[in-house]
């Protein structure tokens, strides 16, 4: 069974950001896949960051991941939310199959868990959170870790550093709205 405390290796930061933007409501950003990147912002305006796995073991069957990812969202959701909202990766194009459908699974478990308790979700392009972290719409692993790196992040991976971003563009330009 998997760990269900909110993170394998979080991160805390008081990031510099406006009072508008400490709203009191607890903010999720993810990176989904095996390794899912995720960040935080908190009701009380902190943001931590981190990474957790949902890797299957030896003797799982192949619903387990997911089932063990609802429950690591509903453990995040009773330790520190509730959840207000949820931004996520949309990943439009998989290199692998196997990804494409790990990817796939982890989507349609989060967006039912979120349906069913009235959270709002949404996905941001890839190209978009890029741009926004680095300049770069096609930025690579080490430009998305260090733009983490300069808003004061030690992320663990790039899945970590992905979930950074996510959660300051959708802070910054509050959900896409500007």
């Amino acid at each position: 069974m998997a760990d269900l405390t909110p993170a394998t290796r979080p991160h805390v930061a008081i990031p510099d950001l406006p009072a508008s933007v400490r709203s009191g409501r607890t903010l999720l950003a993810l990176d989904l896949g095996t390794t899912t990147g995720w960040a935080l912002h908190g009701l009380d305006g902190l943001i931590i960051s981190g990474t957790v796995s949902f890797r299957p073991g030896r003797f799982d069957g192949g619903g387990m991941r997911y089932l063990r990812f609802t429950n690591w969202l509903a453990e995040l959701d009773r330790l520190s939310g509730p959840i207000a909202s949820i931004w996520f990766e949309e990943v439009r194009r998989h290199a692998a199959t196997d990804a494409a459908h790990v990817y796939g699974g982890l989507m349609a478990t989060l967006t039912a868990w979120a349906e069913l308790r009235g959270v709002p979700y949404e996905g941001v392009p890839v190209g978009t959170i890029k741009r926004h972290a680095t300049g770069k719409g096609n930025a690579d692993k080490a430009a998305m870790i260090a733009a983490a790196r300069a808003r004061g992040f030690s992320p663990a991976d790039d899945n970590e550093a992905d979930a950074i971003a996510i959660l300051f563009w959708a802070l910054e330009t509050k959900g896409g709205l500007q």
